[in-house]
């Protein structure tokens, strides 16, 4: 299943600025787990929707350790590892907003 999604905040800058599209595939994990560098999106109890990157997987635990590349960004140095199950999807395709390279 495919979604098209618009990024808000600086979580990933510059490589993902505010305005920019993305398309997401959920993907079983027993055809394609998640690796290191992949970007997701993934719920979060108090956050709400979040893109960040995979820094590592536990696949015995089933969770992952995500960060933004901004030096601000939330992400799991603050609220941990997150469930494999609260991904929303992979990023297969970034789209930049109208008037960026």
């Amino acid at each position: 299943m495919l979604r098209l999604l618009k990024v808000s905040g600086q979580s990933l800058t510059p490589g993902f600025q505010e305005g920019d599209f993305v398309i997401i595939v959920k993907i079983p994990l027993f055809l394609h787990p998640y690796k290191i560098g992949d970007v997701v999106v993934f719920t979060h109890p108090l956050y709400g929707n979040m893109i960040k990157r995979v820094q590592t997987v536990s696949v015995q635990n089933k969770e992952v350790f995500v960060t933004g590349s901004h030096p601000n960004s939330m992400d799991s140095h603050q609220f941990g590892a997150i469930r494999q199950t609260s991904i929303l999807g992979k990023v297969i395709w970034h789209i930049k907003k109208p008037g960026t390279r």
